[in-house]
């Protein structure tokens, strides 16, 4: 039930949403859609506390002034509503899968969103270099996750060079964030778990290095950390009763959470 309900809240918020969204990115500048946007994802955030999962952000005093780089580590749809609330203008990079929806393209358009192919290749870095060059411009803080695909719980890929390419054209810092909101909303899934659902800013990696250098030290702080935090979120669910995949999930005096 707790799964349905979620369900349902998120298709009835995100076309409407949408809808609004839409109709704001037919007004002059961009303050209207950014409005929306945020408001949509506070709203999904809200509906994860309403279902028992309780989103936690640590390591805010860690930020350097903006502009900067955010590269955190993506596990479940929900970690895009909870980091784009935490700032007040981003520009985020979206897959082109996205424009697949009605009315999505004209709202990505009018937010500055960089949308590249998610087929990758030359084109693709080449659209990501021209987008990021108009973010950079406007000074605005840039959100990609590096590893450039969801993952399930535990899994790491390898760190696509695109973000050091966008350091190195702007030289701004990067700020790695680690998550176990997987735990919690995994991928795509359907089901939902309760529980402490962390990001955390971690130590930001200045520009100047290497390629090689710069990859390797973002990818150890991505997946160092979610490891940490993981088995953080994994030690509250032993505690709360909380067991997964295969069987009834119980939450304190058995009450289920699917």
């Amino acid at each position: 039930m707790r799964a349905f309900l979620f369900t349902v809240g998120f298709w009835w918020v995100s076309i409407l949403y949408v809808f609004m969204a839409a109709i704001l990115a037919l007004v002059p500048g961009r303050k209207g859609v950014r409005w929306a946007v945020k408001r949509y994802s506070k709203r999904m955030v809200q509906l994860m506390k309403l279902i028992g999962i309780q989103p936690e952000v640590r390591g805010k005093e860690r930020l350097p002034p903006p502009p900067f780089i955010v590269a955190p580590k993506h596990s479940s749809y929900g970690d895009g509503f909870l980091m784009y609330i935490q700032f007040d203008d981003v520009a985020f990079v979206t897959g082109d899968h996205l424009e697949r929806f009605p009315l999505v393209p004209k709202v990505l358009e009018k937010l500055g969103a960089i949308v590249i192919d998610n087929c990758g290749g030359p084109e693709a870095r080449k659209d990501l270099a021209a987008s990021f060059a108009k973010a950079a411009e406007d000074k605005r803080i840039v959100l990609i996750y590096p590893e450039g695909h969801l993952t399930k719980v535990g899994e790491h890929k390898r760190i696509r060079a695109g973000v050091w390419h966008m350091q190195e054209a702007s030289k701004w810092p990067v700020v790695p964030v680690a998550t176990n909101l997987g735990l919690r909303w995994q991928e795509q899934d359907y089901a939902k778990y309760p529980g402490p659902a962390v990001i955390e800013f971690l130590d930001p990696i200045p520009p100047g290095l290497g390629k090689d250098e710069m990859v390797k030290l973002l990818g150890e702080a991505i997946h160092t950390h979610t490891d940490r935090l993981i088995e953080e979120g994994r030690a509250w669910d032993r505690a709360n009763g909380v067991t997964r995949p295969n069987s009834p999930v119980k939450v304190g005096k058995g009450e289920a959470a699917t």
